[in-house]
């Protein structure tokens, strides 16, 4: 048994939460751009593309993170494509949270009411243009506040990633746990510093689903 002390502890965890932030920052990010581009596809008056994209949602909302983890890291080497653990979990999560935020934006986009497609048709915009200039800059302050509430469960969803090996907190406390054997005070840190991550974004969120109201009765 090696004998760590809690700043030790603490200070590996806490290096290794870099790892997850970064790994939740890429997800978002690639998620977002994935996303803006299905919404596109999914609101499009083409039927196959709406219907492609209904799939995809399907397909990423109804199979559990876990089991898409382990398709991307164990079944592409089989296809002859090598991946590493961060390769593996930023490809899968980014496109898990692309799913989640194309049907949240979805419904932010069909919450604009259908007269300003309308009013731009009138104005002989194409599709893009009535999206891109009129629908879009209304729907995204509707979007703001679940999309940001959904940041904390990209980063919640990152634990899952230490299954495949990738060396983020979870990863991390268990490694140090197998070394130390004292789960208790290891899992507690962990937990608090996925807390002190997770709650500054949820009292965000609430702060601005707060004011998106007091705006709609302005």
């Amino acid at each position: 048994m090696i004998e760590f002390t809690l700043w030790d502890i603490a200070r590996n965890l806490l290096l290794a939460a870099r790892w997850t932030l970064l790994l939740s920052l890429i997800a978002f990010v690639g998620g977002g751009v994935v996303g803006l581009l299905l919404l596109a596809m999914r609101v499009s008056p083409i039927g196959w593309l709406r219907r492609i994209v209904v799939l995809y949602v399907e397909v990423f909302q109804g199979t559990p993170l876990l089991m898409q983890l382990f398709l991307a890291f164990f079944g592409l080497p089989l296809l002859g494509v090598d991946v590493s653990p961060w390769v593996a979990a930023t490809v899968t999560l980014t496109l898990y949270t692309s799913a989640y935020l194309v049907d949240i934006w979805r419904g932010c986009v069909e919450a604009v009411p259908r007269g300003q497609w309308a009013a731009g048709a009138s104005l002989g915009m194409t599709f893009s243009q009535q999206l891109r200039y009129i629908v879009w800059p209304q729907a995204r302050k509707i979007a703001v506040a679940p999309t940001v509430g959904f940041l904390v469960q990209v980063v919640k969803s990152t634990a899952l990633a230490s299954i495949i090996g990738f060396t983020e907190l979870t990863k991390t406390g268990t490694m140090i746990t197998n070394a130390a054997f004292r789960p208790f005070p290891i899992y507690g840190m962990v937990a608090m510093i996925y807390f002190a991550m997770c709650f500054p974004l949820t009292w965000y969120a609430r702060v601005l689903e707060k004011r998106q109201k007091i705006g709609q009765h302005r």
